[in-house]
């Protein structure tokens, strides 16, 4: 295996003098062609447009850039889906939530309408693979994998996009879109049928993502293109002008799935079905393109090529995002299908809760790798805690039954305007989630502070106002980043010792008691006649009535079956009737 991998380090080390020799001979081929940009080589223009007053980091210049938007509070969105060969994992989902809380912003904060396009990969080597193994068709591979995605998805709250494409649905595109690659000179066929994209012939303007993945610890980018072509694109084929080429269309082996096309049967490769996808629904001119750090190159890389050789342009996207990949706590590696040591999105979300995972990505940058533990878990699980705390006391306090100390109303009333301009400050550079949120706990920090609980307070002045704005402001924030409290786990502690359901249940025990006292009989003065209720007793069943009757509104259903009674928590109110119907009293 060290043999093998020195002999690729070698090979890279190669490629990478030819590649810096690379002269951009062909690059005056592309030519200005609608909305996109004529440009030269590697450099990023400036989009014309509607600046949003954002900043956010570019990846084709590896450093922050203003946003600019093609249309007026319009954001075009494209991101790379999964290829559903196997369970979504947490790697997964941080990059997918980590960008639903961005477009979340955009959307809701800054009022930017996101129109965002996600492709399916249905059809690929590991689905093949896979198919294979299972002995079955890789169609139903897919299928089932790919709906386990999306309820994965919807668990973690994750807005779905406008629309999902599949690949399998879009062949006819992808081999129009080759047809026209090898028509304006970028692409060539082979005689066994295999298509290729002809890098030499874009010049120097590949390799725009040199450095964007080593910045992130990444392997070299060079080597990832090797390893790339070996897993991806390569189809056994040695007519390859040059090792850099990578395939477009890939001839059909043996019991393998395949389209007709031109150059014979077949299917797609990896990198085109994005650039199809993409271009199908956003046409020239993209807003934004987002997806992991591993995808930059040399998928991205190549996304980039294909989409400007098919469109005769010099800049089709003009803001590439990437997230920083998830590792677990103690491993430099990322979390990943192919090195087994992920946990699956399912299997997490029986320990947490939607809410406690996207806290846990909004405490770090969504461009830093973030590592996932226990402890790291604990601490989104605090803070959402912390938060559900204070919204407590503070709604007690409003409703009059905390008593306080005197507050400082105009401490906190300003306190509230910081918070509120320290949030938008933090999100609209680079969407600083973990400064927003800080923003935040400095608020609820604060108005901890002032509820300091006094045993009596007659005639001391109240100030509920500013209280009911706080926890209104802290639940709008929060809803933004898609974040629940009414449905995170923490919400339902209402001490140290237990939570809502064993609360409910020690108290449904304790009146089934009570009933069962209450509903005991007398003995009849003469045998076998009927036996009555203890008069005295009566007033504790109309009392277990009343409470039954009082906890209904909060969402307590108790539900009386003979001298037992069972419970269980419900979203709305019951039903009058269906009370009713339950209801055991004396009479």
């Amino acid at each position: 295996m060290w043999r093998n991998l020195r002999s690729v380090l070698r090979k890279a080390k190669l490629l990478r003098g030819v590649f810096n020799k690379a002269q951009s001979v062909n690059a005056d081929k592309f030519i200005s062609n609608g909305p996109c940009s004529s440009v030269s080589g590697k450099k990023w223009v400036r989009p014309s447009g509607f600046a949003t007053g954002l900043t956010t980091f570019n990846s084709l210049t590896k450093q922050k850039e203003p946003l600019i938007l093609g249309r007026e509070r319009v954001a075009t969105w494209y991101s790379c889906g999964p290829t559903v060969y196997d369970h979504a994992h947490l790697g997964h989902a941080c990059s997918y939530v980590r960008f639903d809380i961005l477009q979340r912003i955009l959307s809701r904060l800054f009022g930017i309408t996101v129109i965002h396009a996600m492709v399916i990969t249905d059809i690929d080597d590991k689905i093949i693979k896979r198919s294979w193994e299972d002995n079955v068709s890789p169609t139903a591979i897919a299928t089932v994998y790919e709906d386990e995605f999306k309820r994965d998805m919807l668990s973690l709250k994750v807005i779905p996009p406008a629309v999902y494409l599949r690949v399998t649905e879009n062949v006819h595109h992808i081999v129009a879109f080759i047809e026209r690659i090898i028509k304006n000179g970028h692409a060539y066929a082979t005689k066994e049928g295999d298509v290729y994209f002809d890098i030499q012939s874009i010049g120097d303007r590949y390799g725009k993502f040199v450095g964007a993945v080593d910045s992130q610890g990444e392997p070299d980018y060079m080597l990832a293109l090797l390893m790339d072509n070996k897993l991806h694109c390569s189809t056994g084929s040695t007519n390859k002008r040059d090792s850099r080429d990578f395939a477009l269309w890939k001839r059909s082996k043996p019991q393998e799935p395949y389209w007709e096309s031109p150059w014979g049967r077949g299917r797609p490769g990896w990198h085109i079905e994005c650039s199809t996808i993409a271009s199908s629904v956003f046409g020239s001119q993209l807003d934004i393109h987002s997806g992991g750090i591993d995808l930059a190159f040399p998928h991205h890389e190549n996304e980039i090529a294909q989409s400007e050789a098919y469109h005769q342009c010099g800049q089709w996207a003009n803001y590439f995002l990437h997230s920083g990949h998830l590792h677990l706590k103690g491993s430099a590696e990322k979390m990943s299908k192919s090195l087994k040591n992920y946990v699956t999105i399912k299997d997490f979300l029986q320990s947490y809760s939607a809410s406690e995972f996207r806290m846990f990505c909004l405490l770090t940058k969504y461009r830093s790798a973030i590592d996932y533990s226990e402890s790291s878990m604990l601490e989104a699980r605090t803070s959402l805690g912390t938060i559900s705390t204070f919204i407590h006391d503070a709604k007690a306090y409003i409703k009059g039954q905390l008593q306080c100390t005197p507050v400082q109303e105009a401490v906190l009333w300003e306190r509230l305007s910081e918070t509120k301009h320290s949030v938008v400050k933090a999100l609209a550079d680079d969407f600083d989630t973990p400064r927003a949120i800080g923003a935040v706990m400095n608020l609820v920090y604060h108005g901890n502070c002032q509820l300091q609980p006094v045993s009596k307070s007659e005639g001391v002045a109240r100030s509920p106002a500013v209280f009911g704005a706080m926890v209104s402001y802290i639940r709008d924030v929060l809803d933004v980043f898609g974040i629940d409290l009414l449905h995170n786990k923490e919400a339902d502690v209402v001490s140290s010792c237990g939570s809502l359901e064993g609360v409910v249940e020690k108290l449904t025990h304790f009146r089934s008691e009570v009933r069962a006292f209450a509903l005991a009989r007398q003995d009849g003065p003469i045998t076998g006649s009927p036996n009555k209720l203890y008069p005295e007793r009566i007033p504790l069943l109309k009392a277990c009535d009343i409470l039954r009757r009082d906890l209904a509104p909060m969402g307590v259903l108790i539900k009386d079956r003979g001298t037992t009674s069972t419970w269980e928590l419900t979203q709305g109110k019951p039903s009058q009737r269906g009370q009713d119907k339950d209801q055991e009293t004396s009479s």
